[in-house]
């Protein structure tokens, strides 16, 4: 729906530069924290509403019309949820046909359900919603931008229904809605035509307008009118629907036309999605409790706790069971095609949903234990357990939801120790629920999500402490809401009960409000002190450059890999993260407190993320931003799990030279250039690594002049340099005329001949014009003959970068980001260069966390550059 100005190679979702003004520069960095804390102020803002709505309504009335829903209406409303789900994975259905894109109908479906299903459940849905859509929609080979506008084509398809449902509400039902609003009858028809109208101009300027609408540097193309009345149908199909869910679990006799119902049901989920708050819940209630001040309040509730439970928490267990199922499947070769294709999808995102599914397992916990218990249910364990058993209980059960309140975010990062607490908690708890007061409701939830738990055992695969983790601000206020959640309940299930100092030393078998101030106590007490011990864990030392012992054991990594991208290690300017076993490591740079990985982790794939995780912890430890520079588009997901945002910085050009060193036709002019008059003089070689110290002071002298003339020095960071310790572990290519060198290139050999790269380019500034295409040419023709597969050329520019809206900081620092880019004026040369290769091109991405964005890596990556290689290895 959005793309970049210029072409497709650009349309990646890059942000634009940081705000100048201090002010507005510290509001950008801490916009996270100031969101989490207006939906905290809103969150309780609702509660306090609900405490005055609910003066004069008890717990119990509310629980016993719970009760009262009927099978009959239970059934009818999932019929309604089924329909609700069905049109919203015609969302995603609409979205990949509008850019051009087609995937089997069972995974698309399977990606929307979990998807919305999360969203749902966890709040601030176009985010939370679009990791899950990002993270398996790449998973099924389609780009980050391509998944950015699927989720922007489903948002703004979810706000064209709610214009439109609102429109026509307003306009066929001006009463109830002026009602509603306070406003007269022919005001609020006038409201919804003009809404109406409103949506009409939006459908007919997509058939005036046939080109893009700028905004700044994007470009918006307008769908035709046919999209749009897709979106509307498939919209207000899905709203009708979650609204008709909700109004069946409404007693019949309560009064209430669906028209006018609907007004309002749209109104309450829009002001939930704006409050952030999970689920919108509390707000959502708030907004439907003062909106219907005529229906009794425990009917009401009673309604909206079945709905939550039909719309909200059902579809959310059965992608929690599907994810674990799958997990426990996914090496059956049995499985038929269909089920593949979900479950490929599944695999993906088995330890979000379980995530999510832990974290209400926990507020489950809590609730449980800011209620009363069934005095029946009491009356049969007094006989059979002593007192104290069902106190400690009673606590274990809290202890054990804060536990996994905190968990869940460990699963979301798939740390295996979360997992393995998280089993034993989920057993502690159902043990709980049954022994304080065979609530075997609870305990069956629990024994469910334990077992989806359990089946998704595989996907936990990271090893990490859990004080190591990181929380984000919305993490952490999602915990906080939910103990400030279960206390309004639990002040509220027991408001009928005069507070005494008294109930603190409360022993009794009926002494539930006492049980819920000791315990609420305890739950309080544990998450700050997780909180405490989190933040004031000791400093880790900062790592240090690695020794000739770490370059070693980098140098038995590197034999082994066919990328060649590792061999910058051994320049020695950056730190080393290893794996356990030295069969992988992470190359990286501090820049202020940016933590700054160099590409992909080297070293066998299976090993790619432990690294990966590994680093986040270090840089969390280290109060550092994260970012991954030059990274592949097949490890995205990687980086995606860490809530990290990818962007597309430019393309690595990859020359095969299978089956075309002596075909005269497939090198075009390139042929001609070697055979050109002026290099009769000019011989190319390839000088083995035992030679090159010999050849070293010619070629320090001869990079030494090339410097000189261009009044540089040398780069760090990306790139090798002329010492003498780097140099002598590679091969050379070296020109000579008359003699005498006046080009080389140190080269980079991948295992098993798999590629071949030119790392340092110098030559002589009164060298011939044309050298670097001589040296390239023959070296395309050398690789081939020795039987190399591909030469990399390294990164080059998006085409089209001029009209990028980074185009002032791209000329600032292109020409260091990019290889070769010193020998050129300006970017356009550096890729025309690397054109003239004919090569394929293979994108690549800066990953980064949202409190550095590109602008910001950017910046650090080309002032770790230009700083060299002693300068970039200080902070």
């Amino acid at each position: 729906m959005v793309e970049k100005q210029a072409t497709a190679g650009s349309a990646s979702a890059a942000p634009l530069a940081l705000p100048k003004h201090p002010f507005l520069r510290w509001l950008h960095g801490v916009r996270h924290l100031v969101f989490a804390a207006a939906s905290l102020v809103l969150f309780l803002a609702a509660l306090w509403v609900l405490h005055r709505e609910l003066a004069h309504v008890h717990l119990r009335d509310v629980l016993a019309h719970f009760r009262a829903v009927s099978g009959g209406q239970i059934g009818i409303a999932l019929v309604f949820t089924l329909g609700s789900y069905l049109s919203l994975t015609g969302y995603d259905v609409l979205a990949l046909r509008y850019i051009g894109r087609r995937l089997p109908y069972p995974r698309v479906a399977m990606i929307s359900f979990t998807a919305v299903a999360v969203g749902h459940n966890v709040g601030l849905a176009m985010i939370s919603a679009g990791v899950v859509r990002l993270r398996m929609y790449t998973a099924a080979g389609l780009s980050a931008a391509e998944v950015a506008v699927i989720v922007m084509f489903c948002t703004l398809t979810f706000g064209i229904g709610v214009t439109f449902v609102g429109g026509v509400a307003l306009a066929a039902a001006p009463a109830e809605a002026a009602a509603l609003l306070s406003i007269s009858d022919a005001q609020a028809r006038l409201v919804g035509i003009a809404i109406l109208i409103v949506l009409g101009i939006y459908m007919g300027w997509g058939v005036v307008r046939r080109e893009p609408l700028q905004l700044g540097g994007w470009q918006v193309p307008l769908p035709a009118p046919e999209v749009t009345i897709h979106q509307l149908v498939l919209a207000a199909l899905d709203l009708c629907c979650a609204a008709a869910v909700l109004y069946t679990l409404l007693p019949a006799d309560l009064g209430v036309s669906y028209p006018y119902f609907l007004s309002i049901f749209v109104i309450a989920i829009v002001v939930g999605i704006a409050s952030h708050v999970p689920a919108g819940a509390g707000v959502f209630e708030t907004v439907l409790l003062l909106a219907m001040p005529d229906a009794p309040r425990d009917v009401l509730l009673g309604a909206i706790l079945a709905y939550r439970l039909v719309y909200y928490l059902m579809p959310l267990a059965l992608a929690a069971t599907l994810a674990g199922a799958h997990e426990m499947h996914v090496y059956r070769a049995s499985i038929r095609r269909g089920v593949a294709l979900a479950g490929d999808s599944l695999t993906h995102m088995a330890p979000q949903i379980l995530g999510v599914a832990v974290f209400l397992a926990g507020f489950l916990l809590l609730a449980s234990g800011a209620t009363s218990t069934s005095a029946n249910r009491l009356d049969s364990l007094s006989g059979l357990l002593p007192l104290g058993v069902i106190e400690v209980a009673h606590l274990l059960g809290n202890l054990a939801g804060v536990g996994l309140l905190i968990l869940a975010r460990e699963l979301y990062q798939r740390v295996q120790e979360a997992y393995r607490l998280s089993v034993w908690l989920l057993a502690i708890g159902i043990l709980a629920c049954l022994i304080k007061g065979l609530d075997f409701e609870e305990a069956l939830v629990l024994t469910v999500i334990f077992g989806a738990l359990w089946l998704g055992r595989d996907a936990f695969d990271h090893h990490g402490s859990l004080l190591e983790q990181s929380f984000s601000a919305a993490w952490a206020a999602a915990v906080i809401f939910a103990l400030i959640g279960t206390l309004w309940l639990g002040l509220f299930s027991f408001k009928h009960v005069a507070y005494d100092n008294a109930l603190w030393w409360q022993f009794a078998y009926d002494g539930d409000a006492g049980r819920f101030l000791r315990a609420s106590f305890v739950s309080i007490i544990a998450a700050g002190g997780f909180s405490l011990a989190h933040l004031l864990r000791p400093p880790k030392p900062e790592p240090e450059l690695p020794g000739s012992d770490d370059l070693q054991r980098a140098l038995a990594v590197i034999a082994d890999c066919a990328d060649t991208r590792g061999h910058l290690a051994l320049v020695g300017d950056k730190r080393l993260l290893f794996d356990d076993r030295a069969r992988a490591f992470l190359m990286y740079q501090i820049r202020g407190r940016s933590w700054i990985s160099l590409g992909d982790p080297v070293g066998p794939p299976e090993h790619s993320a432990d690294l990966v995780w590994r680093f986040n912890e270090l840089c969390d430890g280290h109060g550092g931003r994260v970012a991954f520079f030059q990274v592949d588009a097949q490890n995205l997901p990687l980086y995606l799990d860490l809530g990290l945002a990818p962007m597309k910085i430019g393309e690595e050009a990859l020359v095969s030279l299978e089956g075309r060193a002596l075909a005269e036709h497939a090198w075009g002019d390139l042929t001609r250039i070697r055979h050109g008059a002026q290099w009769s003089r000019t011989t190319f070689e390839v000088a083995e690594t035992s030679h090159v110290k010999v050849l070293m002071p010619q070629l320090r002298s001869l990079s030494e002049a090339w410097l000189s003339g261009r009044r540089g020095r040398e780069r760090g960071f990306i790139q090798g340099n002329c010492e003498p310790a780097y140099l002598s572990h590679f091969p050379c290519a070296l020109v000579r005329q008359s003699g005498e060198p006046v080009a080389f290139a140190n080269l980079w050999l991948g295992a098993d001949r798999t590629e071949l790269a030119a790392d340092l380019v110098r030559c002589r500034p009164d060298a011939p014009e044309g050298i670097l295409d001589y040296l390239f040419a023959e070296l395309l023709i050398w690789g081939a003959t020795e039987g190399y597969r591909k030469l990399n050329l390294g990164l080059a520019p998006l085409a089209g970068l001029e009209s990028h809206p980074l185009a002032p900081l791209w000329r600032r620092v292109g020409t260091l980001l990019f290889r070769y880019g010193e020998h050129f004026s300006t970017l356009a040369e550096v890729r025309a260069f690397k054109e003239r290769f004919q090569p394929t091109w293979r994108p690549k991405y800066v990953a980064a966390s949202r409190g550095i964005g590109l602008p910001g890596v950017l910046l650090d990556v080309a002032a770790l550059i230009s700083a060299g290689p002693r300068g970039s290895a200080t902070r």
